[in-house]
């Protein structure tokens, strides 16, 4: 029983996800038509969809460095 919830849990997610991947663009093509009005409210949303690009990014290398500092501290121990 509790594999067939963990997998219509799955399916579900997975369709759910996909629909919200189009918001993305859709926020986008709308910033930049308001540019092209003259409107200047979102000429920071590329920028901040890069500041939230990165931070996995970096918790990703942080998390490696701290791991290969461990183990070589652990290593010379």
């Amino acid at each position: 029983m509790l594999k067939i919830k963990l997998f219509v849990l799955v399916i579900l997610m997975t369709f759910f996800n996909s629909l919200s991947l189009a918001q993305c663009a859709m926020c986008k093509s709308v910033v930049e038509a308001n540019l092209e009005a003259g409107d200047t409210k979102g000429a920071g949303l590329n920028d901040g969809i890069l500041f939230l690009m990165s931070m996995p990014y970096i918790a990703v290398f942080l998390f490696g460095v701290f791991y290969y500092l461990q183990k070589k501290k652990a290593k010379v121990a």
